[in-house]
């Protein structure tokens, strides 16, 4: 899309879902930050619940207009796509329902950003859209909430930092969850629950979701793939089959450094995707030897132990449990909806604190504090949604020359970094190893 051609565009930004939860929460933070001068419009199915959240929002969001648009109507999403240089969009399950308005966003050239946590959805919009996009000028950005802006841009700060002093490479790299408070997303249950509907059903989703590289660019240029060992047959061989697997990949373990005991992060399978991604559509910019894992990090206490036990077995039970028909209909019954979420009071309350730790190959240490006085979920996810939208529609010449299926850290870098900081996050990167 040229200066021309974004300047005819009706409007700079379209919220797509806006009368949803985080819809909600995102299009609150766009009217109370973004310059008066830009042009943005609220857009879903319903107008009645869209002139609602219109009514609650700050006076300078009165005049914004509305648009009806279906994610199961691709027309009215290409209508859409046509008339505005950035949609944003919260509307999910994104593996069930997203693709046609990534298709009309690269067909139209429009830039794109979302909240997906969903690895087969990134991949099928890769494998379908990168070329288009990158054709047309869209960006495309996937994962712009906390899946996974803090993992991909602390890790593009970190090495940033690492070049300006000239220590080389990043090798092993872990982020560690110290804190994270705040409500259970509903629609985060619901992108899990489709995924594990997926792959009980497809070998080949299955093959996706078992490989660590499995949204990279050139994925013959990364490390060698797990040997597949095929689907066992019947109900208790795959549940055997599904705990032991999941049983190897959420270990406790204790650093024998520190002391400090760590169990899995639960989204650490999608974010540690995204990130690799970065890396090799940087051209290996974080190095050839760079490993990258996440964990959650309970300290060296008489009780870490146990709670990190705790958090691998409830993870194991709860990935598990939505894998299979009779169990995932009961956890149903008591996870948390799509479109709930918690209430003001909860919200304030939230934070999140994580920390980054890289051995270059120089050998020098280096540690990256990351976090925000905000519910990473929700409040703080609509500022990272907020800001990526605003980013995409301003920042213009600023952002890195690139269009496609793209990552935080691709599309926007360190322009994004800024605008986050100013808000109020931390990327602060020094070297150390507390």
């Amino acid at each position: 899309m040229t200066e021309h051609e974004a300047a005819a565009r009706e409007f700079d930004i379209v919220l797509f879902g806006a009368s949803g939860f985080v819809g909600r929460l995102t299009a609150a933070y766009l009217a109370g930050h973004a310059p008066a001068h830009v042009r943005i419009a609220l857009a879903g199915r319903s107008l009645g619940r869209l002139e609602a959240v219109r009514r609650d929002l700050p006076p300078a969001a009165a005049e914004w207009p509305i648009l009806l648009a279906d994610a199961t109507e691709p027309s009215t999403l290409a209508d859409l796509a046509r008339r505005t240089r950035v949609v944003a969009t919260t509307v999910g399950p994104y593996s069930r329902v997203g693709m046609p308005l990534v298709e009309a966003a690269a067909m139209a050239g429009t830039h794109y950003c979302d909240l997906t946590g969903e690895v087969l959805f990134v991949r099928e919009s890769l494998d379908g859209w990168h070329e288009t996009a990158k054709e047309t000028g869209a960006r495309i950005v996937h994962a712009c909430g906390f899946d996974s802006i803090p993992s991909d841009l602390g890790v593009l700060v970190t090495a940033d930092r690492v070049a300006t002093d000239g220590e080389g490479d990043l090798t092993e790299t872990v982020l560690a969850v110290r804190s994270a408070s705040g409500g259970v997303s509903g629609g985060t249950i619901d992108s899990l629950r489709q995924q594990t509907i997926f792959a009980r059903a497809d070998p080949a989703a299955r093959r996706v979701l078992a490989d660590p590289y499995s949204l990279s660019p050139d994925r013959a240029a990364e490390p060698a793939a797990p040997a597949h060992e095929g689907s066992p047959s019947g109900p208790l061989a795959r549940a055997t089959a599904l705990a032991v697997k999941l049983g190897r990949r959420l270990p406790v373990q204790r650093d024998p450094r520190t002391g400090r005991w760590t169990a899995p992060f639960a989204m650490a399978s999608f974010n540690t995707r995204i990130v690799r991604r970065s890396n090799a559509l940087l051209g290996w910019r974080y190095g050839r030897s760079f490993r990258y894992r996440e964990v959650v990090d309970f300290g060296a206490g008489a009780t870490a132990p146990v709670l990190a036990a705790g958090m691998s077995a409830a993870l194991l039970g709860l990935v598990g449990g939505l894998s299979f028909s009779p169990t995932r209909a009961a956890l149903d019954r008591v996870l948390p909806k799509p479109g709930d979420g918690p209430g003001q009071a909860q919200r304030e309350a939230g934070r999140f604190r994580l920390v980054l730790h890289t051995t270059t190959s120089t050998g020098a240490a280096y540690r990256t504090r990351i976090g925000a006085d905000l519910d990473p979920g929700y409040d703080g996810t609509a500022v990272m949604l907020g800001e990526t939208a605003l980013s995409l529609a301003l920042d213009g010449e600023r952002l890195p020359a690139v269009a496609g299926v793209l990552t935080p850290a691709t599309a926007l870098g360190q322009v994004l970094v800024e605008r986050l900081v100013a808000q109020g996050f931390t990327f602060d990167c020094d070297r150390g190893t507390a």
